[in-house]
C-alpha cells in the first residue's frame, strides 16, 4: 500500500549517521581501546564487555561519546584489576578528545534535501546523545539554518516523541521523521501515528538493532539515500 504524504507538514531528522558521519567513529574508537588493552582480553572479549558495560552505564551518562569515554575507563580498570598505567587511561581520554574533535563529513545529497524541502516544510532535529556535543557538530555542520528547532532528546522512545510533538503543537499525523535507526526512528514515530523514512547506514550500533519481528505489520518507507527522499515527497 502507497503512504500518502500529503498531510505531512513538519520533518524531523535524526542527525548521527543521517546528516553526518557518527557511528565509524566509534568503530574506530572500539578497535583503538581492543588494540590499548589487549594484553588484558582478546580484542573479541573486550568489544563484548565494552558494549555490556555501557548497557550497565546508559542509564547513569546517558548517549555520547563522554559516557562511551567513562565506560572505556571503567573496564579498563576492570580488565586489569585496577592495574592499568595512567598513560592508557590517558590514552583513552585522548580517543574521546579525538572523537570529539572530527570535523563533520556530511552525507551525501543532506545540503541539497534540507534547501529543497525547507521551502515546502518546518524541519526539526531529533536527536539523541550529550548536548553540549551535539549542538557542537550542528554549529560545525553548517546546516543550522536550515532548522525551526533543535531537539535533544535523553531517549527516542513514544513517549519522547509525542511529549516533543506536543510541546511543538504538531499532530502526529502531519510529522515525518527521517533516520536511519529503525528503534529510535522509526517504530516509536509510527506507532504513534506519525510517518517516517528510514535511511539505513552502513554501520548499526549493536543496541540499536531491531528484530524482523518488530516491523511486522507497520508501515514506513526505505530508502537507500537521503536524495530518495525528494522522489517521494515532491
Amino acid at each position: 500500500m502507497e503512504i500518502d504524504y500529503s498531510n505531512i507538514k513538519v520533518i524531523g531528522f535524526d542527525a548521527d549517521d543521517t546528516l553526518w558521519v557518527n557511528e565509524t567513529y566509534f568503530r574506530e574508537a572500539e578497535e583503538e581501546v581492543g588494540r590499548l588493552l589487549s594484553h588484558y582480553e582478546t580484542p573479541n572479549k573486550i568489544d563484548q564487555e565494552l558494549f555490556k558495560m555501557e548497557m550497565k552505564n546508559l542509564s547513569t551518562y546517558g548517549y555520547g561519546v563522554k559516557g562511551f569515554v567513562l565506560s572505556m575507563i571503567e573496564l579498563a580498570i576492570e580488565l586489569s584489576n585496577g592495574s592499568v598505567s595512567n598513560e592508557i587511561i590517558g590514552k583513552i581520554l585522548d580517543i574521546g578528545k579525538n572523537m570529539i574533535n572530527k570535523p563533520i563529513e556530511l552525507l551525501d545529497g543532506v545540503e541539497e534535501v534540507l534547501k529543497t524541502l525547507s521551502k515546502d516544510y518546518k524541519l526539526i532535529v531529533a536527536t539523541k546523545g550529550d548536548l553540549l556535543d551535539q549542538e557542537r557538530k550542528l554549529e560545525k555542520s553548517g546546516l543550522l539554518d536550515y532548522f525551526h528547532h533543535i531537539e535533544v532528546l535523553s531517549e527516542k522512545q513514544e513517549a519522547n516523541y509525542d511529549k516533543l510533538l506536543k510541546h511543538l503543537d504538531i499532530k502526529p499525523s502531519e510529522f515525518l521523521m527521517v533516520g536511519n535507526s529503525l528503534k529510535s526512528d522509526i517504530l516509536p514515530l509510527v506507532n504513534i501515528g506519525a510517518e517516517a523514512i528510514h535511511v539505513p547506514f552502513h554501520t548499526t550500533w549493536q543496541h540499536e538493532k531491531v528484530n524482523k519481528k518488530d516491523t511486522n505489520g507497520l508501515e514506513y518507507k526505505t530508502v537507500e539515500s537521503l536524495s530518495d527522499i525528494l522522489n517521494i515527497l515532491k
